[in-house]
C-alpha cells in the first residue's frame, strides 16, 4: 500500500483548512496558517503538524501503521 501524499492542516486558532503536500523524507515541524499567521507546532506526541492537525497522518505514521 501507498501512503497519501496530501492532508488537509485545519489551523485551530481560525479554522482554516487547505490542502497541503506532505514530504516522504522529512516531518514538517513548523507550518504558518496562510490566513491568520500562527506557526503551527506538533503537539506532545505528535512527530509533525500533519500527526497534530492533518485530516491524515503523515506518510511516516502511514507506512509504520502498515507493519
Amino acid at each position: 500500500m501507498q501512503a497519501t501524499l496530501q492532508s488537509t492542516i485545519t489551523c485551530p486558532a481560525c479554522g482554516a483548512a487547505p490542502r497541503e503536500d506532505m514530504p516522504t523524507d522529512a516531518c514538517v515541524f513548523f507550518c504558518e496558517c496562510k490566513v491568520c499567521g500562527r506557526l503551527l507546532r506538533p503537539l506532545p506526541g505528535d512527530c509533525c503538524v500533519f500527526c497534530s492537525y492533518g485530516r491524515v497522518k503523515c506518510p511516516a505514521v502511514q507506512m509504520d501503521s502498515e507493519k
